[in-house]
């Protein structure tokens, strides 16, 4: 889940400027919808090497 809003923050909110709450929440709804429509698994990249060396 942590990916999903990391993307959505890149993609709309962090350089977004919204006129009102209305506008900000059609945004995120368009960029769901976009997301859904063309999905395709996020890439896990992450090896552990910290967690491992912690263990």
């Amino acid at each position: 889940m942590e990916l999903v809003f990391s993307a959505l923050t890149r993609a709309v909110l962090r350089h977004g400027n919204f006129t009102g709450r209305d506008e900000l929440i059609d945004k995120m709804d368009a960029w769901m919808i976009q997301r859904n429509e063309h999905a395709r698994p996020f890439r896990w990249t992450y090896e552990g090497t910290p967690l491992k060396e912690a263990v």
